[in-house]
């Protein structure tokens, strides 16, 4: 396992998946499952319909403030770049 997907694990939510760090939020009515992709050093958000099982990439513009916060702060306490969090992919 890559060392900044274990720190990441160390932080409330994440879970590591191979070379991934993987954590779901819920802001409002929405769900979101955002991921760290250790190789590429990039973040991906999805957002899950209801059914808990389809998940769909969105674009950065249209996640919550808020919710991109947590998440750079997340990498931050883990020692990773947050400005990767802001990466076009």
């Amino acid at each position: 396992m890559d060392e900044r997907v274990e720190a990441l694990t160390e932080q409330e939510g994440w879970q590591a998946e191979g070379f991934a760090a993987r954590v779901h939020y819920k802001g409002g009515d929405d769900y979101y499952s955002i991921e760290f992709y250790a190789p590429s050093e990039c973040v991906v958000y999805w957002k899950v319909k209801g059914d808990g099982e389809t998940a769909v990439p969105v674009g950065r513009d249209t996640v919550p403030g808020p919710l991109r916060d947590r998440i750079r702060q997340d990498l931050a306490q883990a020692d990773v770049d947050p400005e990767i969090e802001s990466q076009s992919l």
